[in-house]
């Protein structure tokens, strides 16, 4: 049978056509699984969360080395992953994160985030830690990118260790919240291996009224830290870091800051300060030599990953290379604005290059993890850089015009309570109406040798005229001491206090309209201190500050009565000590200030003087707590009840004489 060219080119054409709709549908399918697989996966129920959606889910955990019959002490390496997905209908920026963390866990690593503390890995995270995101710091809406999943989550893989809890137990966190603020958390569903939570924002929440910005406005805090993009080229740009201190009692002196670059990048330039080490090796290796391989290296500044930069003497200011930026060049000292505010900020210029693959004008991250450290200073924790309204200053041209940067981040840093052990200042103890002087606890700035004295003992009472000499040169003081007061000799003695700088408070003397005390400040590093001050605090007594003699001083009555002491022209250099010529005969010498302070008895509770109300709750010098002794000075009432007994018995005695004569 023969078929007609008309039929076969019929069939030719049906078989061409069902073909074609074939691979449509094909392609179509693809499609359709391509989008099933890019919808975020969310427990079952939790599809109607209209806020930040946070899951934290236990992969697994393998025993760790040393194999331990102890369970508590045995370690266990686990992995989690934690998401956080934006439901709602608002972009979430710099997205901060808390996991309650329980089982003395520590964090090696956190890939898609970074500790918000700006610590290094491995870091101990037992008691909770927050995380901030890196490099993805802000989730978009779901609306606003069409439901594109890698603008509206981040997936964190946390790796560490932790303890004391063996399988069949998950060790599973004690919560989860977003850390943001606007937002609130109610408590976390739980289940064997997962727990996750819905963030909705808080109705209640009121913002400061700002001009609204596609960033976030800037934040308050202790010392804050600008990072500011003026100039930006494809594989370099100009940054200008400006560092302000906004804590009325907080100080640097001699700051060093240092950071991590998270891209490979490194300093070619700086203006205004300076890096500690001038090291290109880092640069001369890796991704940075290859792609800059005709590069002349000698020019470059510093490749170090973290480096660690330093202010200039204020001789450099006027350098046209190294100076000629405002607020630069201070060596290193930020005061206060209740001191000086001309002093209260410090600025530097810094040229960075750029690695592949951020080769890109619009391309800039950065760095993470800022740490900010004085001589005797507070101790900063400084949290990520927040993307922030671009900085603004006058128009370098006079007219009457605002330049604004290409962009801007901000790092916030507070003052963190130094902890037991950990101060570097402290203070001592003594009254008219007690013998013995009370001085710094033992250890109170900390013990790295105690091989020949006992830690945990308290310190000795010690003759007043002790505290003027050395730790070293007092045992044989404190042990004479003890025993004309009768006082037990523990063995081995207590160890030093190990601070730089101790403050003595002597209450000397009590009255009826008021009452005096007497500050004195020894410095027993070899530094000096410019410009120093001291700040002290009282639970009852600040009130009725009058007058210090020998320093400036000022009451700060909204900083819950605090008395602002500094010293006045000529005596505001606290020298370091000077070396003796025998440590046994002709011990070191601190170096040393001193001045009387007065107070009125004011109001109708008067302050308890001989009860103890006359030692401040809290001293700081140059910004830095100091240790207070754990016990005050004792009145033991002998003044008035020996005088009261003899009074008694000389009248008895006086008695029984007339009678007798009579």
């Amino acid at each position: 049978m023969k078929l007609s060219w008309k039929v076969v080119a019929f069939l030719l054409f049906l078989f061409h056509s069902t073909n074609h709709i074939s691979l449509a549908q094909q392609e179509g399918n693809d499609e359709a699984d391509d989008e099933a697989e890019k919808q975020p996966t969310i427990p079952k129920g939790q599809e109607h969360c209209k806020g930040i959606f946070i899951w934290y889910n236990f992969i697994s955990r393998t025993k760790e080395f040393p194999r331990l019959k102890n369970t508590i002490a045995q370690s266990w390496a686990f992995k989690s992953r934690v998401t956080i997905l934006n439901m709602g209908t608002s972009e979430l920026q710099a997205w901060k994160i808390f996991i309650g963390f329980q089982y003395k866990e520590i964090l090696v690593s956190a890939k898609g985030a970074v500790l918000t503390s700006g610590v290094d890995f491995p870091a101990p995270v037992g008691n909770g830690t927050y995380l901030s995101g890196y490099p993805q710091t802000d989730l978009e809406t779901s609306i606003d990118t069409a439901n594109e999943l890698d603008k509206i989550q981040v997936k964190v893989e946390l790796r560490g260790t932790q303890f004391g809890l063996k399988p069949p137990g998950n060790p599973m966190p004690k919560t989860i919240k977003l850390a943001n603020d606007g937002y609130k958390c109610p408590s976390p569903t739980r289940r064997k291996a997962s727990m996750y939570v819905c963030c909705v924002k808080d109705p209640k929440f009121k913002a400061n009224k700002t001009t609204k910005t596609k960033f976030l406005p800037r934040q308050k805090g202790d010392l804050l830290i600008s990072y500011d993009v003026s100039q930006a080229y494809k594989n370099n740009y100009l940054a200008q870091v400006t560092i302000e201190n906004r804590h009325p009692l907080g100080r640097l002196d001699h700051w060093n800051l240092t950071w991590e670059w998270m891209r490979g990048e490194f300093i070619n330039s700086l203006k205004g300060a300076y890096v500690r080490k001038v090291d290109i090796s880092g640069c001369l290796n890796g991704k940075v030599g290859e792609y800059y391989g005709d590069m002349d290296f000698s020019k470059v500044l510093n490749c170090e990953k973290k480096p660690i930069l330093f202010d200039l003497p204020p001789e450099k200011a006027d350098d046209a290379q190294m100076g000629k930026i405002p607020f630069c060049c201070r060596n290193g000292t930020l005061l206060p604005e209740t001191m000086d505010s001309t002093k209260s900020k410090s600025a530097f210029v810094i040229e960075v290059f750029k690695i592949p693959p951020d080769l890109n004008r619009t391309t800039i991250y950065p760095p993470h993890k800022w740490k900010i450290v004085g001589d005797l200073n507070p101790n900063y924790r400084c949290g990520a850089p927040i993307r922030v309204e671009p900085a603004q200053s006058p128009d370098p041209t006079g007219v009457e015009a605002v330049k604004y940067a290409i962009a801007s981040w901000q790092i916030v840093c507070n003052i963190s309570r130094p902890t037991k052990g950990n101060s570097r200042c402290c203070v001592t103890f003594s009254a008219y109406y007690n013998k013995s002087a009370i001085p710094c606890d033992t250890c109170a700035c900390g013990c790295e040798d105690t091989a020949k004295c006992n830690p945990n003992k308290p310190a000795m009472l010690l003759p007043p005229e002790a505290l003027l000499v050395p730790f070293e040169n007092r045992s044989v003081k404190a042990k004479a001491w003890a025993q004309i007061q009768h006082f037990k000799v523990p063995k081995p003695l207590p160890c030093g206090d190990n601070c730089g700088v101790s403050i003595n408070w002597h209450v000397s003397s009590d009255y009826k309209q008021g009452w005096a005390a007497r500050l004195t400040l020894f410095n027993w590093k070899s530094i000096n201190f410019e410009n120093w001050f001291t700040a002290v605090q009282f639970k009852k007594a600040g009130s009725g500050y009058e007058r210090m003699f020998s320093f400036n001083a000022t009451l700060l009555k909204e900083l819950n009565n605090t008395i602002f002491i500094q010293g006045i022209e000529g005596m505001n250099y606290l020298i370091g000590k000077k070396n003796g010529s025998d440590p046994e005969n002709d011990p070191d010498v601190p170096g040393k200030q001193q001045s009387v302070v007065t107070f009125k008895k004011r109001g109708k509770t008067w302050p308890d003087i001989a009860k103890g109300d006359g030692f401040p709750t809290k001293v700081l010098f140059n910004g830095e707590e100091c240790a207070l002794p754990s016990r005050i000075p004792v009145s033991t009432g002998i003044r008035f009840s020996v005088s009261l007994s003899l009074l008694f018995l000389c009248k008895f005695v006086s008695y029984l004489l007339i009678q007798r004569l009579n």
